[in-house]
């Protein structure tokens, strides 16, 4: 927990099995990956992954408590066809339920008939990213870039993210199937097209560590 504190990224070797990750590729194959990051919700085929008695929510739980509950739940599959890149940013929206009026809580949007709103610092905070890699990722098949400390900052305006980039420095998080990285969800992170194109399939889930205040209710997977 300390070096997460710290640096904000923790590798996880071979915390899926290959015989899972065969699996969970066959299920998620059937799914309409016509755009760079797909939300799962209502997806069977990942739930006892990361749920508590699953290798994601067992990890989750290590960082943020026995409360840990996934709360976002995103396949990206980057490819020689979709070859697409992200530049440097934070994760500072949630999705909830319904929209509620609570202090410290907006703006909202809509997107894709979901409420979205940026929360109180406090929350993003208290909760952990988990990136399982269902294929092997090197230095010239994109692997996500962060700034290692970033998190530790607290929200960045967008004019000072290049600075605060230079000033942390940049680290790749490389990796082999079945591997996962854990990431303080307020870490500064980015991913370049890939220069030598090849499939590189990531599911991507937040972790919460308890409800949401005012009546508020995390929309879940």
């Amino acid at each position: 927990m300390t070096d997460l504190h710290a640096h904000g990224t923790i590798y996880l070797p071979r915390l899926v099995v290959p015989t899972l990750v065969q699996r969970l590729c066959a299920d998620l194959a059937p799914l309409p990956l016509d755009r760079p990051g797909l939300r799962l919700h209502g997806v069977t085929a990942v739930a006892a992954l990361l749920g508590p008695d699953g290798p994601l929510g067992r990890a989750a739980a290590t960082f943020i408590g026995p409360g840990a509950m996934p709360v976002r739940a995103v396949l990206f599959d980057k490819s020689p066809v979709r070859n697409w890149a992200v530049g440097w940013h934070q994760d500072r929206i949630i999705a909830v339920k319904e929209r509620r009026e609570v202090s410290g809580f907006g703006p909202w949007s809509v997107k894709e008939g979901i409420n979205h709103v940026a929360p109180p610092v406090e929350v993003l905070r208290g909760m952990i990213t988990i990136r399982l890699h269902l294929d092997a990722v090197g230095n010239d098949n994109a692997p996500l870039l962060y700034a290692p400390g970033s998190h530790r900052i607290g929200i960045v305006p967008v004019e000072q993210v290049p600075e605060m980039v230079a000033r942390c420095g940049v680290e790749a998080s490389l990796a082999q199937a079945g591997d996962a990285w854990a990431y303080s969800t307020l870490i500064l992170h980015a991913s370049e097209p890939a220069s030598v194109p090849a499939r590189r399939r990531v599911l991507h889930v937040d972790y919460a560590a308890g409800p949401l205040p005012g009546g508020l209710e995390w929309l879940g997977i």
